[in-house]
């Protein structure tokens, strides 16, 4: 059992570090990457000629078993740079060697980007996970000095801080082995990351790794092949996914129900292209923050064009066509399109990390003193969106870090006034907001909502961001009262973010069994034997009328199988026709997950579904 004097992710930084010394002991030419803590766990990556196994895991488990018996302190001593440079070269450790170099070229100041390493494919952060910062740096009297922990023989750039002992990191289980480009870049050299889980107690572990089993079975990707809903091909390429018929379903029935809870608000659909001259992401600030996630596709006559990586710029432009009176105002633009960003092969991840993905954006143009109503009524088509899901939502408001001001554009004075807005709402909504410093858009302060799924896993979903940036760099204005040109701002609100992601949280969500509503085939009728062919037909055509989504199958199979294809397929009701059913009168009704099988009229059957429907149960 760990000490739970100390954070657990005091704990699991820890135990990274007793990872690595390990590696070090059985693998004595190994390079060191980084290793930081993520979410239940933590990583570290090494660069050596063996290939690690799953045998190989167990063996390096018991090495750190082994150091925990040891109790070697974790000793901490600050370093002079250029000392530490000699310390790291001397052994080897090309990679912490490159940091401290980078560190020396460009002072503290670039600290963060230097050590920046981005999540990798076996990867997939949620909201609120973060790779921190693994070194820490000060100055003293002109000589720069970096910190670093010793562990018995093993020494390591870090930050800190840490348990005093080894023996102090807890119960832990090293998971699974992954490739990850040295920081995060497909230009450098892959290296081989190792993961693992740490925790208080042995029961915590136990839980977790019966809640990943369970994930496992629920993964969306492997769901989405078994129940027949997207694909990729390898000539359409990575991170495109294709949607078949029954996944086309599940999106636009999704997206309906977005634009039926923004109908009573006002929303006017709109269309834009889905390229764009360079010159609107440099005016909008986008260019600098995103050039290199975005797709350049060609130069016309002197301009360079870009596929959209988000959709703002292009609704600024709407507003802009024409000088509007404060009258006219709000002005709630929304469509829903294909957004698309050069993502590392590495980083997809089925869904829920693409390089194509649909938004339901919209943004509203607005008086400041219409920004409160504004943000509520979003609020109110968020709350219905996610309820008729079952997910009960945890509010965030999303901030700007002051001693970081170059990251955002605008002045302190003006993020000061908008997080001001957004408090407002949330107090009079008379809700709690987690304060998140740092998780602004660069653009503006945002009111993220999370959800939590039947796994208890928590994931970020809608957002609602106020930005008073874009329409002072678009100059966009009313015209007030008085007859003068006032500034407006602009809402940013995408209810599901993206379509692909929000699928891939909601298939392992509810495991694939959609919901009644949601379900693509509501209704699976099949027959016994040739006899009961007419009557599956009939049936058919009665529910299909009726407005319910059926799948028939009068086929030579044998009722069992015909049973596990729908079962397989996660039907919510089944209806078999046999001899005592084929008159109709009377139903047998199979409910998914369900033992009993009541006996049913078709109008009573009829009735029950279509109700379930209309409450989205």
């Amino acid at each position: 059992m760990a000490d739970e004097h100390f954070p657990i992710e005091t704990v699991r930084h820890s135990t990274a570090h007793i990872l690595a010394g390990a590696v070090l002991e059985l693998f004595p030419d190994t390079k060191l990457g980084v290793g930081p803590v993520i979410e239940n766990g933590f990583f570290y990556d090494f660069d050596l000629e063996h290939k690690f196994t799953p045998v190989d895991l167990l063996k390096i488990e018991k090495r750190i078993k082994e150091i925990q018996k040891r109790k070697e302190k974790f000793v901490r001593r600050e370093m002079p740079l250029e000392e530490a440079i000699a310390y790291f070269k001397g052994r080897g450790q090309d990679f912490k060697v490159e940091l401290l170099e980078d560190i020396k070229k460009h002072g503290t100041t670039k600290m963060d980007e230097i050590l920046h390493n981005p999540p990798q494919p076996s990867l997939t952060l949620r909201e609120g996970e973060k790779i921190s910062t693994p070194l820490k740096i000060r100055g003293d009297k002109g000589v720069m000095k970096v910190s670093v922990y010793e562990t018995g023989k093993f020494i390591d750039l870090c930050r800190g801080p840490h348990v005093e002992h080894s023996g102090q990191i807890g119960v832990f289980k090293l998971t699974s082995i992954a490739g990850a480009y040295w920081r995060g870049s497909e230009k450098n050299k892959q290296l081989q990351r190792i993961y693992g889980l740490a925790f208080y107690t042995e029961d915590e572990l136990k839980k977790h790794l019966e809640m990943m089993a369970e994930a496992e079975k629920r993964d969306h990707r492997k769901l989405g092949e078994q129940l027949d809903l997207f694909t990729f091909s390898d000539l359409v390429g990575p991170g495109l996914p294709l949607w078949t018929p029954k996944g086309t379903f599940l999106r636009n029935t999704l997206d309906n129900f977005v634009w039926e809870l923004r109908a009573p608000y006002g929303y006017q659909k709109v269309e834009i292209p889905h390229i764009t001259k360079k010159d609107l992401y440099e005016k909008s600030g986008h260019w600098q923050k995103f050039k290199d996630e975005l797709f350049k596709i060609t130069t016309r006559e002197g301009h360079e064009f870009a596929m959209k990586p988000m959709n703002c710029p292009h609704h600024t432009q709407l507003y802009a066509r024409r000088q509007f009176s404060y009258r006219e105002l709000p002005q709630r633009y929304a469509n829903t399109t294909t957004c698309y960003r050069d993502e590392q092969t590495g980083e997809l991840h089925g869904l829920s990390r693409v390089r194509a993905f649909t938004q339901d954006d919209a943004h509203v143009f607005c008086r400041t003193s219409q920004i409160g109503k504004e943000i509520s009524n979003i609020w109110e088509i968020i709350k219905k969106f996610y309820k008729a899901a079952g997910f009960s939502l945890t509010v965030r408001l999303s901030l700007h870090d002051p001693a970081q001001m170059d990251k955002y554009l605008g002045e302190e004075a003006q993020w000061q006034n908008a997080e001001g807005q957004l408090r407002a709402v949330i107090k009079e909504k008379r809700e709690k907001a987690i304060e998140a410093k740092g998780e602004a858009a660069f653009y503006g302060p945002k009111i993220d909502f999370l959800a939590k799924d039947s796994l208890g896993r928590q994931w970020q979903v809608a957002t609602i961001q106020l930005d008073m940036n874009q329409p002072e760099r678009f100059d966009l204005t009313c015209v007030n009262e008085k007859g003068e040109k006032e500034r407006i701002v602009m809402i940013h609100a995408a209810i599901m973010g993206s379509i692909e992601r929000y699928l891939s949280i909601l298939i392992e969500h509810y495991g694939g069994a959609f919901p009644v509503w949601l379900a693509p085939v509501q209704v699976y009728v099949g027959s016994v034997g040739k006899g009961h062919s007419t009557a599956v037909r009939k049936l058919g055509k009665m529910l299909s009328a009726e407005g319910l989504r059926v799948e028939t199958d009068d086929g030579n199979d044998t009722v069992g199988y015909k049973i596990r294809k729908a079962e397989k397929q996660k039907i919510p009701y089944m209806l078999v026709i046999g001899d005592k059913e084929k008159s109709l009168r009377k139903l047998t009704v199979r409910i998914r997950g369900q033992q009993k099988q009541p006996q049913m009229a078709v109008s009573a059957f009829i009735k029950r579904v279509k109700k379930e429907i209309e409450n989205k149960t």
